[in-house]
């Protein structure tokens, strides 16, 4: 049963309806948000490019996930909208590494208790996680670590598993990821984590029968014991519409998208990234938010 702390801070993070449409800025410096080489090189410019984001896009979703380092310097001017949820991650990841790479690294300083001080409603954290990997016990005492933290504190803890393959050199085949992100979503849900955040089941590129997608939802859906939404993973916004319509009808809870929203804006510059913000931008959160 869910405490009445975690039921109301959830709550902060979604609509009436309890459905959640989470804008995700929680990219940590330039060289995560940079587009093809363009885009914020300095801490100062990041910090400006989220304050954007945040000001033209979090009106029109339930919550906002933003980092410590730079996405609370953004909110200095008030940009965030008092019916706004505030969530934010507990690791260091690396986009740079391969993603079976990654490692399991925290911000320094920060943890739950911090978290929760600092004003925030939710805990995320993203693990690469494989089920036959041989250091899956050593993964599972990181999450229990965090859900008796999260449980300690009252804070809701998202939790993010991304699947890879064992074997560098061959990524996983369709059928392969389909299997490994629902025995993730299996394995997780037991374990007191209160929101899923995970990946479409299919790579819709190699299935584009949407029949097969809806199908691949559905399993994912019925080894949830938990409420799910589903992360954007860099796809392109047309094609991530179409996944959180699915998902959605599926029963998702919702979704947390990044960069499908506001990736296009990276490359621009002054006026026009702020007029792009400003109507596509919101045009698209507004569009997913509706779903």
């Amino acid at each position: 049963m869910l405490s009445v702390g975690k039921y109301r801070h959830l709550n902060q993070c979604s609509d009436n309806h309890g459905t959640m449409s989470v804008l995700a800025i929680d990219h940590r410096g330039p060289n995560e948000i940079q587009k093809n080489g363009q885009g914020p090189s300095t801490t100062e410019e990041t910090v400006a490019f989220k304050r954007l984001v945040i000001r033209h896009l979090a009106p029109h979703c339930t919550a906002v996930l933003t980092d410590p380092d730079f996405g609370v310097p953004a909110l200095t001017g008030g940009d965030l909208p008092s019916n706004a949820g505030f969530m934010a991650p507990l690791e260091l990841t690396d986009y740079s590494r391969a993603v079976g790479d990654r490692g399991m690294d925290f911000l320094p300083d920060w943890d739950v208790a911090k978290l929760k001080r600092a004003g925030f409603s939710g805990a995320k954290l993203i693990m690469m996680f494989h089920p036959g990997s041989p250091n899956v016990q050593a993964k599972f005492d990181v999450v229990d670590s965090i859900v008796e933290q999260c449980e300690r504190e009252q804070m809701p803890f998202f939790f993010e598993p991304i699947c890879y393959s064992l074997d560098p050199a061959k990524p996983l085949s369709n059928a392969e990821r389909r299997q490994v992100v629902v025995e993730n979503a299996r394995l997780f849900t037991r374990r007191g984590v209160d929101i899923l955040k995970m990946e479409f089941p299919l790579d819709c590129i190699e299935e584009p029968d949407e029949a097969g997608w809806m199908d691949a939802a559905r399993e994912l859906v019925a080894v949830c014991t938990v409420p799910w939404a589903m992360l954007s993973a860099g796809v392109g916004f047309y094609v991530f519409i179409k996944q959180a319509m699915v998902a959605c009808a599926a029963g998702a809870s919702g979704v947390i998208a990044g960069r499908a929203i506001w990736g296009d804006a990276v490359a621009l510059k002054g006026q026009a990234q702020a007029d792009w913000l400003a109507s596509v931008g919101v045009e698209r959160m507004s569009r997913i938010t509706a779903i």
